[in-house]
């Protein structure tokens, strides 16, 4: 490189996880991912298997949907994880976690897992990122109840996702 030269700056660094049960995937996930992929060499969109929740779709559905959905992004990886989220970014050699806050009330949950991840793997960062102000008000318990009350879905979930619920809702 020449003197006076600059190298193109890269934001990728690592490979990070963003984790989460995805019932379903709506737009709000769809902007974390997208600019998520962006600033990690991999993301891995890790898909908690949770025995105490009773989701909408079945295991392989969302990871079916979400496949789909991100298929545009060759660093982005869909897969299971159950048991702790540290052991998991261990097996993976993930270096970070990707998480979404949307609200306060967020951020004092996301930040107690934060430091409780912190204290199991003092090696393994979170990054805690804002959606899209369009998507600030969206999760999918809310699209879960907006579908069974048979209300618009429009911009709020990918066109295959609406189709999927409400083929599930009716």
């Amino acid at each position: 490189m020449c003197r006076g030269e600059r190298a193109k700056p890269t934001m990728k660094t690592s490979v990070a996880i963003y984790p989460g049960t995805f019932d379903p995937v709506t737009n709000g996930h769809l902007d974390l991912i997208g600019r998520g992929e962006k600033m990690f060499d991999r993301l891995i969109v890790a898909v908690l298997k949770n025995v105490d929740k009773e989701p909408l779709f079945t295991l392989p559905e969302r990871i079916e949907m979400l496949r789909e959905v991100t298929k545009q992004w060759d660093a982005v990886e869909v897969d299971v994880f159950d048991g702790l989220l540290v052991e998991y970014a261990r097996k993976r050699g993930a270096g970070v976690i990707l998480r979404g806050i949307r609200a306060v009330s967020d951020y004092e949950y996301e930040l107690q897992m934060a430091l409780m991840n912190r204290k199991l793997e003092p090696r393994l960062e979170t990054v805690f990122m804002l959606p899209g102000e369009s998507y600030s008000y969206l999760s999918a318990k809310l699209v879960r109840e907006i579908a069974q009350l048979g209300g618009p879905l429009t911009g709020l979930v990918p066109t295959v996702v609406e189709q999927r619920l409400r083929s599930k809702v009716s």
